[in-house]
């Protein structure tokens, strides 16, 4: 498989160079040629399949012609040492609960596959992938990135990650997830908001005299490698309904949304034939992609701090990669582009007290507690769901990453699970920085 950049200008890149690199040359996303579409088997069987069965017939798709057989199946059983199950919180409407893995969080799943893919290419490497003795990992997080990348990577040989978070803006516990870690992982403490974060980790990528002094890669979600693997759970969750006995032409799938890679994974799955009738983006206040679908406009602006941290993003960088797929890379119009992608995906936006609302009425109603990322995804199906359809919200994260907002809203005290506990006994490391590229490049180039 061959893989482009979204902005047209560099040349095409294998797998490897497109893990290996993250950001294409002309500072464009990768995007693969050609998505195929799974054959109608694979739908007719998928109910009574696994998990594990499911993602790796769909990383086939993606990934079997650049990584050995038996290899894929190896990252991915190994990836997938859990389950990410659908409840059921109203009549028709489900809960995927995304946050079963390690970090108790949907990114997980990307973080350990990109993690173990990269492994694989630096051991079996060629060209100047084997000539680095250290790949250097660099990731902005609003919130669980951070924790699932640096956790997915913890220890593994020849990869050395670098977590940029906005200081005072991410929860105390996800905080500890990255920051008391050690090893192989570098916590930076950026005086600024998210968008900052992304914009030091682009301007490094572009940056001649830091790659040539160190070589440089992504994890988030502008690689492909942690970004297309988020597509498995959509697979899994239309399979769990399907044996439930749900009519898979019914089915609305709602993700909340903040840099867009989860519902951009979720696109792609649509692409190879998963059947999803339509999908929704719920957004926080940062709602630029809300105000695209209704306007055709897309204007980036800063970020604002919310109840929903991790969606706190006001440029999100996969909009690009919506934008080329439903443009047929650049051959329609862009109103021809809104149109497709504002006939597939809706929109819903939510301040604070309407996220703090939504949190109350649905522990009062059903006794399902919501974090607030969640929330915004079950009222945007409460608020849109016609008659007939079934709706599933991902909840993205364990409400006790929230302890102290979910406890004050609900007037509970949630319990805290042991694997998050541990990292609170952690002893905070973190490296002050400014919001300013070249003292962040001052400090890379001091690192061997």
């Amino acid at each position: 498989m061959k893989y482009y950049s979204t902005n047209g200008k560099a040349p095409m890149a294998d797998l490897q160079k497109a893990v290996v690199k993250g950001l294409a040359e002309d500072r464009g996303l990768y995007m693969p040629e050609e998505i195929y579409k799974l054959p109608k088997a694979f739908f007719d069987d998928m109910a009574g399949m696994s998990f594990q069965d499911i993602a790796y017939n769909v990383a086939s798709n993606f990934f079997g012609d650049d990584v050995d057989e038996d290899a894929l199946q190896d990252i991915v059983y190994d990836t997938l040492s859990f389950d990410c199950p659908i409840v059921k919180v109203e009549d028709n409407i489900y809960s995927l609960e995304l946050f079963h893995g390690p970090t108790l969080a949907f990114k997980d799943v990307g973080a350990r596959f990109m993690a173990r893919l990269l492994g694989y290419f630096l051991r079996n490497g060629r060209g100047e992938t084997a000539t680095h003795k250290t790949v250097n990992v660099l990731v902005a997080t609003s919130g669980d990135t951070g924790s699932a990348v640096a956790n997915g990577f913890l220890g593994v040989e020849g990869i050395h990650v670098y977590v940029l978070y906005p200081k005072g803006k991410v929860s105390p516990i996800q905080e500890c997830q990255f920051t008391t870690l050690g090893k192989n992982i570098t916590a930076i403490e950026v005086d600024g908001v998210f968008d900052d974060c992304q914009v030091l980790v682009k301007s490094a990528f572009m940056d001649e005299e830091l790659n040539k002094h160190m070589k440089l890669t992504s994890a988030n979600s502008i690689n492909v490698a942690r970004f297309l693997p988020q597509a498995f759970y959509y697979f899994n969750a239309v399979a769990r309904l399907s044996a439930l006995g749900h009519q898979t032409s019914d089915i609305v799938m709602c993700v909340p949304s903040g840099n867009f890679g989860n519902i951009c994974a979720a696109l792609f799955g649509h692409e190879m034939g998963l059947p999803i009738s339509r999908f929704i983006a719920a957004n926080n206040a940062n709602d630029v992609f809300y105000e695209y679908l209704q306007t055709g406009q897309y204007n980036p602006r800063s970020s604002v701090q919310t109840l929903a941290n991790a969606m706190d993003v006001g440029d999100p960088s996969n909009f690009a990669r919506i934008l080329n797929l439903y443009s047929e890379n650049g051959a329609l119009s862009p109103a021809e582009s809104h149109e497709r992608i504002s006939s597939l995906i809706s929109g819903a936006t939510y301040s604070d007290e309407q996220i703090s609302e939504t949190m109350r009425q649905c522990y009062k109603e059903t006794g399902y507690i919501l974090d607030p990322h969640g929330a915004c995804g079950y009222q945007a199906l409460k608020d849109g769901l016609k008659p007939g359809e079934v709706g599933i919200f991902c909840e993205t994260a364990h409400p006790a990453k929230f302890k102290e907002k979910v406890d004050a809203i609900l007037g509970i005290d949630i319990e805290i699970p042991e694997r998050l506990q541990a990292f609170m006994k952690g002893q905070k490391q973190s490296v002050p920085m400014s919001k300013d590229f070249a003292d962040f490049k001052a400090y890379l180039m001091q690192q061997d």
